[in-house]
C-alpha cells in the first residue's frame, strides 16, 4: 500500500492553489489579472494573497500606476518548491 504524503495546507485551499498555478506560468501578475483568471472576489483574493505572502510563497509589490494603486505578485523560490512538493504529494493519492 502507498503511504499518502501530507498535502501542504497553504496550497490545498483552492484559491491559493489557483493563484500559485497562475504565477508559476508568468513572470509576475497584477491583482486585476489574478482576479480575472481565478474568478475570485477582490476581498477574498486579497486575503489569500496575504496568506501566500506570509508563507513566503509569493512576493507582493504595491506601487502606483500614475495615481492608481497597483499590486503585483510574483512566485518565489520557496513558492516554486512548495508547489513542486504539493504536486509530488498529490501524486501519492492518484498513484501516478
Amino acid at each position: 500500500m502507498t503511504q499518502f504524503k501530507t498535502l501542504d495546507p497553504i496550497l490545498h485551499q483552492s484559491l491559493r492553489l489557483a493563484v500559485i498555478s497562475v504565477l508559476i506560468a508568468v513572470d509576475s501578475a497584477e491583482f486585476v489579472y489574478l482576479r480575472e483568471k481565478t474568478g475570485a472576489t477582490a476581498g477574498n483574493l486579497s486575503v489569500q494573497i496575504d496568506k501566500l505572502q506570509e508563507a513566503a510563497y509569493i512576493q507582493v509589490v504595491k506601487d502606483f500606476n500614475g495615481k492608481k494603486p497597483r499590486t503585483t505578485c510574483r512566485i518565489t523560490a520557496v513558492g516554486k518548491t512548495a508547489l513542486e512538493g504539493y504536486i509530488t504529494a498529490l501524486k501519492t493519492y492518484i498513484h501516478v
